[in-house]
């Protein structure tokens, strides 16, 4: 069945939607309109051939999001976003008109001069496109329902107008099992998003080339410290009350060393637990106010439309911080997410050494990777677990949801995703890391604190991206970005992570191997609560699933993902 559009008097209720978007139509503003009110948007730009509104109170913030609009065209930028520049003072007034002529000179060529995460919409002479960023860390939604195609950085704005609202099946099965819609779907037929560094226009998607993998030797931690400091250094100014999600690791520690004015750190977790023993002792030491967060029922429950920040793609379980917004004061957040993936090569497959008959991972690639095994074991796919969703969810939705082989049809999926990163790289480390970029399963952390702060998004800052496209993948490890932080500043671990007691990762995986196999040795403590414990405890069951008590017996990160998956229908009780 093909969807049609309803129009805006129609809508799902606003209160479902974001707190900020970018929607926009190739067509006319009447046309534009017909499916959207103007007293939604702070600004409308309107072109010969493309309309696009934005609601962001960081509208004309340096950093922020900027517009321009001429005789020749517009440009809206939509965003974090900087010049790519290793410069990091304030050079333009206006970044979507110095866009433009850049545009006008280069074409799309320009677009790798702009920096941060930020989708772009450009029309010069009559032709219009929009574009993500290099890692599309901001998605751009599209429909062609009733031959007119609208875009939004917010898929209620378009799943509210689908009449009626189908599941795509290999999406709804990949959420399920995996946490994450592969590729450029969503969960909704008729729904799908622009390409992995990517554009749309009015007839066409396409990619660019901005991230394809260079390897080269340099001096590869002397350029992440100069690197990670100027990344940093540009959103420095970013407006006050200034905070910091700390955890226990390495990651957010840059930030207490390197802004001045930061107000307050927040860490959540149990007061008793190493982890925000760890994160107390950081903010002792630079001084600066702290607040642990007790992971209670708001960790996980998904109140307060928690949901739609998956966007219909990844698992809102990720949004670790959404349900202690009330307790946040600050308006500007720093955080380290993405660091993992993109400077110490997580999702890489490491060999490993023979330790008492076990092997124990070491910090040397494996030379002969398996790359789907190895992103079955990370990701959150349960092996065993699956085999009792088919039943579970069946009165839950009117999809097929039977497999022979939950693990085969992952499988599958996953090579065939797999396959479209080769023609980005000819490194089978580096199509891992860049399966899991184009996947990345975190990112509805970044679409709720943007969506509710000024984000300072560090990761994904191009220099840093650079950096890693450049670095191969033997260098971009634990031991690399350690030496980066502590040139930094020298005493940025001498409180260490709880997890990594010594600066030899061999003699850590030793440790915790040790910890876990003797009686009398306490195991490393896990960095997050547990999720099973926490959603018992709170007898979220009654609460999500009153009637349904075939899916209570998931367990509980399944369970929230049938929870986040039926919230776009629009028939449940707000949550």
């Amino acid at each position: 069945m093909t969807p049609t559009l309803r129009t805006h008097d129609e809508s799902v209720a606003s209160s479902r939607r974001m707190n900020k978007e970018l929607f926009g139509v190739f067509g006319s503003r009447s046309t534009f309109e017909r499916h959207r009110s103007a007293d939604d948007f702070d600004e409308i730009l309107t072109g010969e051939s493309v309309t696009v509104g934005i609601r962001d109170p960081g509208l004309g913030v340096p950093g922020r999001s900027a517009s321009y609009s001429g005789d020749r065209g517009l440009c809206l930028l939509w965003g974090e976003i900087y010049p790519h520049t290793r410069d990091t003072t304030p050079s333009h007034d206006n970044l979507a008109r110095w866009l433009f002529d850049r545009y006008v000179e280069n074409g799309r060529d320009a677009l790798s001069d702009i920096n941060g995460s930020y989708l772009a919409v450009v029309e010069y002479d009559g032709e219009a496109f929009v574009s993500t960023d290099p890692i599309r860390s901001w998605e751009c939604f599209y429909t062609d329902a009733d031959g007119q195609r609208l875009f939004t950085t917010d898929l209620s704005a378009l799943a509210g107008r689908m009449e009626p609202i189908e599941y795509c099946r290999s999406s709804l099965l990949e959420y399920i099992h995996l946490g994450t819609v592969l590729g450029e779907r969503t969960l909704i037929t008729g729904i799908d998003r622009v390409p992995f560094d990517g554009y749309l226009t009015a007839d066409s998607v396409g990619s660019l080339s901005r991230f394809v993998y260079d390897p080269k030797p340099f001096d590869y931690v002397g350029e992440l410290t100069e690197r990670l400091l100027r990344a940093v250094d540009r959103r420095s100014t970013l407006p006050g009350p200034k905070g910091v999600l700390l955890s226990g690791g390495h990651d957010s520690r840059i930030f207490l060393t390197e802004i001045p004015d930061i107000d307050h750190c927040y860490t959540i977790g149990n007061s008793n637990s190493r982890e925000v023993t760890v994160a107390r002792k950081l903010a002792v030491q630079y001084d600066i106010p702290h607040t642990v967060l007790t992971p209670d029922k708001r960790y996980l429950m998904p109140i307060d439309g928690k949901s739609r920040y998956s966007q219909g793609i990844k698992e809102a379980l990720h949004i670790h911080q959404a349900g202690f917004d009330d307790a946040f004061e600050m308006q500007t957040v720093y955080h380290g997410t993405l660091f993992d993936t993109l400077l110490k090569g997580y999702f890489l497959e490491r060999d490993g050494f023979e330790l008492f008959g076990t092997k124990l991972p070491s910090s040397e690639l494996a030379p002969n990777p398996n790359p789907i095994e190895s992103l079955l074991d990370t990701l959150g796919f349960f092996p065993k677990e699956s085999q009792a969703v088919e039943e579970a969810v069946s009165g839950i939705f009117d999809v097929d949801f039977s497999l022979d082989s939950p693990y085969e049809f992952l499988s599958e999926q996953l090579h065939t995703e797999l396959s479209t990163c080769w023609e980005r790289t000819d490194s089978v480390h580096n199509a891992m890391d860049l399966l899991i970029i184009k996947n990345q399963p975190v990112l509805p952390t970044h679409a709720h604190l943007a969506d509710n702060y000024f984000e300072a998004f560090v990761a994904v800052d191009s220099e840093l991206l650079e950096w890693h496209l450049m670095t191969p993948p033997k260098y971009r490890r634990y031991e690399t970005f350690r030496k980066a932080v502590e040139r930094i500043d020298e005493d940025i671990l001498k409180h260490r992570p709880q997890s990594q007691p010594l600066s030899s990762v061999r003699l850590n995986q030793i440790e915790r191997f040790l910890r876990r196999k003797l009686p009398f040795l306490e195991s490393f403590e896990p960095a997050w609560p547990d999720r099973d414990e926490v959603y018992q405890q709170y007898a979220m069951d009654e609460e999500l699933f009153p009637e349904e008590y075939a899916v209570r017996q998931l367990p509980a990160r399944l369970k929230l993902r049938v929870n986040d998956a039926r919230w776009w229908r629009g028939d449940e009780d707000e949550q």
